[in-house]
């Protein structure tokens, strides 16, 4: 029978509910963990919150379940609820990746590997997941120090691990976290093990949980030393491709653990001109040298405190690595001596025309040999593929975790570079998770070798628009926080199913690819004409084509956060054109598009509140 109190605040949570005060999803969490045993603890202070009616808080706090999206399980920190990090969430989140492992039948090495990057209470997360792992009877490898994730996929591989966790909430503000999971491949998991590993996580009840000591004395928790560090150091560094290193250039981790991947890997090959940030250099979860403590190197602002660095050494690059070191940055010195952001597209297309004119200079490469991109990253990547003979696989969902499937599936032996517009990008046959590290060596690569024929990275990339066409593409989101977010969030993506724009920036849209429903649709008429085969996920690609331009914008919810992304696409022709006359036409008809489009959205939002 519960206790009195308990029931009285039962009582209030409904109320609430009724007054508007406090969503039915909240309250039916939070009726859960007043009443079931294994969320004993959290009982009184739960109690606390309902007896003050601090409804906004315990919206905040039990509004979901916090759900696994394309990057695991990821938000805001809180000493308990639902919705939110924190030791249940991240208990339950070890316990389900176990207790499905068990399930899954697979007769693998019983073994786990776990770290964590420099956030906010990353590391008790990571010492409390190996905890669980020791209890279900895992033999569990930890890193004692925080580590990058791209290192963390390659320790599943390298020391041939069942599965693998990274706590990290990669470029999110400082009050979130996460738990990204790992399967032995090295790469985040896929289905049908994520639907697997969710049921599990949500079925959890009671959780084994050994003490952290007691583990290493037992041996089923194993403390990693440096040979790790040095093995993965060694397998992005035999990736080299060129012995030029005379390149003068800034590196931040932007107070994560960048460090320990992409500089010491710079160091190690020869750079001896690549100088690391000070004053963002230490490991701190609060980022607190970094704008709005922000720390997402897509984010211009965050190269501030390198641009000053760079101005006073006369540094020609500057590279910001996010706080897991899984996402790469960069910023170039133009002709004029001002730094230009570039964006992960221009990033990748300039790695893999990097990559392959050097292997085709050394004849390594064959038609066998394939690339592999996102849907929403730049088709640049796949004309230069194209261009030297080689595959492009250009139809995966958003997601890094589909490039590396995409690996396995092609045969990594013929994998030449993968990438995606968000600064996600690998090389190699070492990792299954996008890598800073090797991004930073090739960028540096390509750098020293343009500079030593007078040429910048700037100037590479009109090269490779005049060849292929320029390609301007951009992101924008609509933010949706929140208990109202997601039915927000919904509600616009049934607008965009069934009633969408049809001219945006005074161009008509073609046609509509629904990678839910599987279906492409006329526009204007928003009928169907043929089946759309897979992959299947809710994304939306609406496109238009004249003789001289393409436009697409791709639109899905983020797996990760509380919005919408809308990703546009403007390519031109260049022929015998003037370049920068073809820049500033284009750049015209993307924001013409751009600006149509937030309207669109701003009366949708309007109509549905």
């Amino acid at each position: 029978m519960n206790p009195p109190s308990v029931s009285k605040c039962k009582t209030i949570v409904k109320n609430a509910v009724t007054a508007k005060l406090l969503t039915s999803g909240a309250a039916k969490n939070i009726k859960r963990w007043l009443s079931e045993p294994q969320y004993a603890e959290y009982v009184d202070p739960i109690i606390e919150l309902i007896e003050a009616e601090q409804f906004g808080k315990l919206d905040a706090l039990f509004w979901e379940v916090i759900s696994f999206g394309t990057g695991g399980r990821r938000g805001p920190m809180a000493d308990f609820g639902s919705a939110t990090i924190n030791p249940r969430t991240i208990a339950e989140s070890a316990h389900g990746l176990a207790t499905y492992l068990k399930q899954s039948g697979i007769n693998g090495s019983n073994h786990a590997v776990v770290t964590c990057d420099s956030r906010n209470r990353s590391m008790e997360f990571a010492r409390l997941t190996a905890c669980v792992f020791a209890a279900h009877g895992l033999k569990v490898s930890f890193f004692p120090v925080p580590r990058s994730t791209p290192e963390l996929s390659f320790a599943v591989r390298y020391l041939k691990c069942d599965i693998g966790v990274m706590i990290s909430a990669s470029h999110n503000p400082p009050a979130d976290n996460g738990f990204k999971a790992y399967w032995n491949t090295g790469g985040q998991v896929l289905p049908p093990h994520d639907k697997g590993i969710v049921d599990c996580v949500y079925d959890a009840g009671e959780i084994p949980v050994v003490d952290f000591d007691a583990g290493i004395q037992s041996g089923s928790i194993e403390i990693l030393d440096e040979k790790i560090d040095e093995a993965y150091h060694a397998a992005v560094l035999g990736m080299s491709l060129s012995d030029s290193r005379d390149l003068n250039a800034i590196y931040t981790p932007l107070h994560g653990v960048g460090e320990t991947a992409c500089f010491q890997i710079l160091k190690k090959a020869g750079f001896e001109g690549v100088q690391i940030l000070e004053c963002q250099r230490e490991p701190n979860g609060n980022f607190p040298n970094v704008d709005q403590h922000m720390p997402n190197p897509e984010r211009t602002e965050v190269f501030k405190e390198g641009i000053e660095k760079a101005n006073e050494v006369n540094a020609s690059v500057i590279l910001a690595s996010d706080p897991d070191a899984d996402r790469l940055g960069v910023c170039v010195r133009n002709s004029a001596g001002q730094f230009v952001h570039l964006t992960g597209n221009q990033i990748g297309s300039l790695i893999v025309d990097y990559i392959l004119r050097k292997r085709s200079e050394n004849g390594t490469l064959s038609p066998e040999h394939f690339v592999v991109e996102t849907l929403v990253t730049t088709p640049l990547i796949g004309a230069i593929s194209h261009a030297h003979n080689v595959k492009c696989i250009d139809d995966l969902l958003v997601g890094f975790k589909y490039i590396g499937e995409a690996m396995d599936a092609g045969g990594p032996e013929k994998f030449v570079f993968g990438a995606e517009e968000s600064l996600g990008f690998l090389a190699g046959t070492y990792a299954r998770d996008k890598d800073a590290g090797i991004a930073s060596l090739y960028i540096c690569e390509t750098a020293a070798e343009l500079q030593q024929q007078g040429k910048s990275l700037l100037d590479r990339l009109d090269e490779l628009y005049k060849k292929h066409g320029y390609f301007l593409e951009g992101q924008k989101s609509q933010v949706c926080t929140g208990s109202s977010g997601k039915a927000q969030i919904n509600a616009l993506m049934h607008a965009f199913r069934v009633s969408p724009p049809t001219e945006l920036g005074g161009i008509a849209l073609n046609s509509v690819r629904d990678f839910e429903r599987h279906q492409i649709r006329s526009l204007p008429e928003n009928l169907e004409i043929s089946d759309l085969p897979a992959p299947s996920g809710n994304l939306l690609f609406f496109e238009a084509a004249t003789e001289t331009k393409s436009v697409r914008i791709a639109v899905r919810p983020s797996g990760t956060e509380p919005k919408i992304k809308f990703y546009l696409f403007v390519s031109s022709k260049v022929g015998q054109n003037i370049l920068d006359d073809v820049k500033v036409e284009t750049k015209e008809v993307y924001q013409s598009v751009q600006a149509d489009l937030m309207k669109w959205i701003e009366i949708q939002l309007a109509t549905n509140s």
